[in-house]
């Protein structure tokens, strides 16, 4: 139990300062009351994969206290695992960042620009007697690390001389030992009880090009040597992270204290990570989805990284929007994905244009209207919004409406199309159904209706009223477009503790030949539509050709999520 009482004392202390809002502010406000004069934060990835909604969280968090307090706020990449980075998730980490709303300045940096400064640390701690070259395996290690209850064992190799020391590890810089046969650790304390600083890797030998510094090193630092270094050496002031840092922070202070970086060192502050329901939020679970094939790479739309959100169709104002609305604490939770989805429909209902558009269709022929003739409905483009205007939309005597619509044998309180049955069509006549056209196996294929001149929208007409109002196009200046209807991408709550990561088959339906109304023609990839009462759509901006649309379901317009 000893062992424990550290960090929960640390927690009593935190929690005390978040009694009122939020608990980073209160530290920002202490040390700028006190210590500090200026703010300045860093949002650190790894490029080792795209950025989640998690990472968007913390982008928000880190870059909002830098503008909320007149300070400054770094974009840097972690790079020190070669065998896992790459430059395209360097760039698109960028984009991500810079599509949120956010901008680094001329504050773009690389751990591995700072190699040679870690080695001239590690340097320094084996000429101070406290890092030593070690020759056990990671298995050995292990063995001898102990557990939580249990003190761990000094190493064989903890008392070689510091001569010793720098000569193998100059030999290991030079390349002279394969992968995993020596490592650096840091001399701190086998018997701590934080595990963490039970003489920790310093660096490990790793012969692999890396995607800044190709193959000038044959040695990479542990992220939790470097981390803290950079953060020094940037200046930073809050080095704000997620909550599974919390143990590590005694070894992050112990590495900018060694290293000589005493004045005003970097304060470390853990926060609790994103979790969203039905959503894989782990790095490695995603780049697996993308790597066997199941998902249409990293900006598939039904992942939750900030390229497929993007490419769905979310707007970095829903985005900046959910990540103020789940606010900041050090309590993991799940976050419902509804409050995702409140916040993309809150956000474009005043601002995307309302088209009519026909999914799944089925003719309607107007058998009293004039054959060759148009009439152009005006047809306002938002209601909620008069700003944006009208638009003409064409009405001829074919037309298309959406299957569910029309039902041969209406059930109680089916209020639209139905034999004998009269409805509205947006913006234009009252219709009526007479008559029903099946093919030979019995399939509804065609409806027959008349319409009534006197009730055209607009003209005053106030003899009757219908309950039922239904969009509609014309069959004969329609756009084709293919429509991508996404559910939850998966069954389960997969980073949850007994979480499946089961796929949910019905995530992804696709229905080719929908006919849009042709003010659409003028959509470019990335627009974002309302489909008149089939939910907010965007034109996709992967597979959209000059000569075909393809659409991307947003979401639907209403949820039963409800905001508390």
């Amino acid at each position: 139990m000893k062992y424990r009482r550290y960090f929960f004392m640390e927690e009593r202390k935190e929690n005390a300062l978040s009694n009122t809002g939020n608990f980073i502010h209160s530290y920002v406000q202490e040390d700028l009351e006190g210590k500090l004069n200026k703010i300045h934060t860093r949002f650190p990835p790894e490029p080792n994969g795209y950025l989640h909604i998690g990472h968007a969280k913390s982008i928000c968090l880190n870059f909002g206290i830098a503008k909320l307090y007149g300070g400054k706020c770094n974009l840097r990449f972690d790079d020190t695992n070669p065998t896992k980075e790459d430059t395209e998730y360097v760039e698109s980490i960028k984009e991500d960042v810079k599509w949120l709303g956010f901008d680094w300045e001329d504050r773009l940096y690389f751990a591995s620009s700072y190699f040679e400064k870690y080695y001239e640390v590690a340097v320094k701690l084996i000429k101070e007697g406290k890092a030593f070259v070690c020759d056990l395996s990671a298995e050995e290690m292990r063995e001898y690390r102990g557990t939580l209850n249990t003190p761990g064992k000094e190493s064989p190799y903890r008392n070689r001389s510091v001569e010793e020391n720098l000569d193998l590890f100059e030999r290991m810089r030079k390349g002279e030992f394969p992968d995993g046969a020596k490592t650096l650790r840091a001399k701190i304390d086998m018997s701590s009880p934080n595990i963490n600083m039970r003489d920790p890797v310093l660096y490990r030998i790793a012969h692999a090009t890396h995607h800044t510094t190709g193959n000038a090193w044959c040695i990479y630092p542990m992220y939790d040597f470097a981390h803290p270094l950079e953060d020094a050496i940037e200046g930073i002031t809050h080095s704000i992270c997620t909550m599974e840092f919390e143990d590590h922070r005694p070894l992050y202070d112990w590495v900018v204290k060694e290293a000589g970086y005493t004045k005003n060192p970097p304060r470390q502050i853990e926060f609790a990570r994103l979790g969203l329901t039905n959503t894989v939020m782990s790095k490695r679970k995603l780049r697996a989805l993308v790597e066997e094939g199941l998902v249409d790479g990293w900006d598939d739309p039904r992942m939750p990284t900030i390229s497929g959100l993007r490419r769905r169709g979310f707007t970095p104002e829903s985005i900046r929007d959910f990540c103020e609305r789940i606010g900041v604490s050090k309590a993991n939770s799940v976050v419902d994905s509804g409050l995702l989805e409140y916040c993309i429909r809150d956000d474009l209902k005043a601002k995307a244009k309302v088209v009519m558009a026909v999914l799944r269709p089925l003719k309607l022929v107007i058998t009293n209207y004039p054959e060759g003739q148009i009439e152009l409905m005006d047809i306002e483009n938002n209601p909620e919004n008069e700003q944006l205007g009208t638009r003409q939309v064409p009405f001829t005597r074919n037309l298309y409406i959406e299957q569910e619509d029309f039902m041969e044998e209406p059930v109680k309180k089916f209020f639209r199309l139905a034999p004998g049955k009269e409805v509205r069509l947006k913006g234009a006549y009252f219709v009526t159904c007479t008559d029903v056209i099946k093919d030979e196996n019995g399939n509804i294929i065609e409806v027959h209706c008349t319409y009534d001149p006197e009730t055209k929208s607009g003209s005053g007409f106030t003899g009757r009223k219908v309950k039922g109002t239904l969009h509609w196009v014309s069959a004969d200046h329609c756009v084709k477009a293919t429509a991508r209807l996404y559910d939850y991408m998966m069954l389960d709550n997969p980073d949850s503790e007994n979480g499946d990561m089961i796929m949910n088959e019905n995530s992804l339906e696709v229905i080719e030949n929908c006919y849009i109304e042709p003010a659409i023609e003028e959509a470019k990839p990335g627009d974002k539509y309302q489909f008149m009462r089939n939910g907010y759509f965007c034109v996709d901006t992967k597979d959209t050709t000059k000569e075909h649309f393809v659409f991307n379901r947003i979401v639907s317009l209403k949820s039963s999520f409800k905001l508390k």
